[in-house]
C-alpha cells in the first residue's frame, strides 16, 4: 500500500506558511489506515501544526455552542458558516421560509464582536441604497460622500434573488475585490467582510435569477432543510419563553484573525490537490472518467471551484483540530461548493435531474487517494 513516507517528501509549498512536509507513516499498519495519521508517527512539523490548529481552534465549540443558546439544531449550517468566515469565502443560504436563516446569521455576528448590517433585497431597491452615494452640501459647496449599510463585517443579504440585476452588478466588486467605488472614489471594506446572502427556492413571483458570475463568487451554497420532530418541540419551548434568548460575544477579530493564520498552515498533500483537480475536471469532461452525464451539464464547475474545493477542507480540518487535509474533507465540502456551480441542461430540467445527484456521481465516478 502507499503511504506518504513511501515517497521523496515534496518541497515547502508557498500556500503553507510554515512549509510544512507530508506526515512520515510508520509501520505497516499506517500504511494499511493511510490518511487516519493521527493514529501514526507523523513528521514533527506536522505535530507543531497539529498542536497550532488545536489551540487556535479552541473558540469554535464556544463559538458553536453560544449560537446554540439561540439556535436549535442546524449544526451543519452553522459549521459552515464558521467555515466561509475562516475561508474568507461568502456563503448563499437556500431554504423555505421559517427556518432560521437570518435569525442563524444575526446570532453568528453577535457572537463574534462584528460590525452586522441586515439589507432587505427589494425590486425597487438601489445601488445607492447598498453601497452609498454622493451627496451635495450646501454648506460646503462641495459633495461628500456617504457610505452605505455595506461597510461592516457581516452583510446579511435578505432575499437576495428580489433584487434587480443594477443592485447585484453593485454587490459584485464588493464580493470580489473586498472595495467599493462611489464616484470617483473608491474605498476598502472592513475585515473580515463576508457577504451571507439567503434565497426563497420556491416563491418565483418578483424575483431576478441571480447572475451566474455572481453565484460563482459564493464559496458555499447550503441547502437548508426542516428540523425534526424533537427540535421543532425545543423551538417552540424556547421561542415561546418570556426572555426571548440571546448571544453574547465570545470571540473577537483578532483571534478570528489568528485562526485564519493558522488555518492557511494546514497542510495540504500533493495527492488531496490533484483529487480537487479531478474532480472538477470530471464536472467538464465527464467521459474521460467514465461518466455519462455529458448531456444532462451544458458547462462543469470553474476553475474558481478547484480553489475553494481546498479552502473549505482546510476550514472544515481547523474545525476538526487537525493540522492536515484528507481527502473525506473534500468530500465533506464537496456539495456546498459545487452544487450551485454546474449549469444544468434542458434535458436534465426534463429528467428532473438536479445538481447534487449529479455531484454525486462525479464523487463515485473519481478515484480516491
Amino acid at each position: 500500500a502507499r503511504h506518504l513516507g513511501a515517497a521523496p517528501r515534496p518541497p515547502a509549498q508557498a500556500s503553507d506558511p510554515l512549509g510544512a512536509q507530508p506526515p512520515a507513516r510508520g509501520g505497516a499498519a499506517c500504511a494499511r489506515r493511510r490518511w487516519h495519521v493521527e493514529e501514526c508517527d507523523m513528521d514533527p512539523q506536522i505535530a507543531v501544526i497539529n498542536d497550532r490548529i488545536r489551540e487556535e481552534s479552541a473558540f469554535v465549540d464556544e463559538l458553536v455552542n453560544e449560537v446554540g443558546k439561540v439556535i436549535v439544531g442546524q449544526r451543519y449550517m452553522v459549521e459552515r458558516l464558521v467555515v466561509g468566515l475562516l475561508a474568507n469565502g461568502h456563503v448563499l443560504l437556500e431554504g423555505v421560509p421559517g427556518l432560521a436563516k437570518t435569525l442563524t446569521v444575526k446570532t453568528l455576528a453577535q457572537a463574534i464582536q462584528a460590525r452586522f448590517q441586515r439589507i432587505q433585497f427589494t425590486p425597487d431597491l438601489l445601488p445607492a441604497d447598498l453601497i452609498g452615494t454622493m451627496i451635495y452640501n450646501q454648506k460646503e459647496g462641495a459633495f461628500t460622500v456617504k457610505k452605505g449599510p455595506i461597510f461592516a463585517n457581516f452583510i446579511l443579504a435578505d432575499e437576495i434573488n428580489r433584487a434587480p440585476a443594477k443592485v447585484q452588478s453593485g454587490l459584485l466588486e464588493a464580493m470580489q475585490e473586498r472595495q467599493v467605488t462611489i464616484g470617483e472614489h473608491t474605498f476598502s471594506l472592513d475585515q473580515p467582510f463576508l457577504v451571507l446572502a439567503t434565497q426563497n427556492p420556491i416563491e418565483q413571483e418578483g424575483t431576478y435569477p441571480l447572475p451566474e458570475a455572481q453565484v460563482d463568487r459564493f464559496m458555499l451554497k447550503l441547502k437548508v432543510d426542516y428540523p425534526s420532530a424533537e427540535e421543532e418541540r425545543r423551538i417552540l419551548d424556547r421561542m415561546s419563553a418570556a426572555e426571548e434568548p440571546a448571544a453574547h460575544p465570545v470571540v473577537d477579530l483578532e483571534a478570528l484573525d489568528r485562526a485564519r493564520e493558522a488555518m492557511l498552515a494546514i497542510y495540504v498533500d500533493d495527492r488531496v490537490r490533484d483529487y480537487a483537480v479531478r474532480l472538477v475536471q470530471a464536472t467538464r469532461r465527464p467521459k474521460d472518467f467514465g461518466l455519462d452525464i455529458e448531456p444532462l451539464v451544458q458547462y462543469g464547475a470553474s476553475p474558481r471551484a478547484t480553489l475553494y474545493l481546498v479552502a473549505a477542507a482546510r476550514g472544515h480540518a481547523f474545525l476538526r483540530g487537525r493540522g492536515f487535509v484528507t481527502p473525506e474533507d473534500v468530500k465533506a465540502v464537496g456539495h456546498d461548493v459545487l452544487r450551485h456551480r454546474l449549469i444544468l441542461s434542458f434535458e436534465a430540467e426534463a429528467e428532473s435531474v438536479t445538481a447534487d445527484q449529479l455531484v454525486q456521481r462525479v464523487f463515485d465516478a473519481v478515484e480516491v487517494p
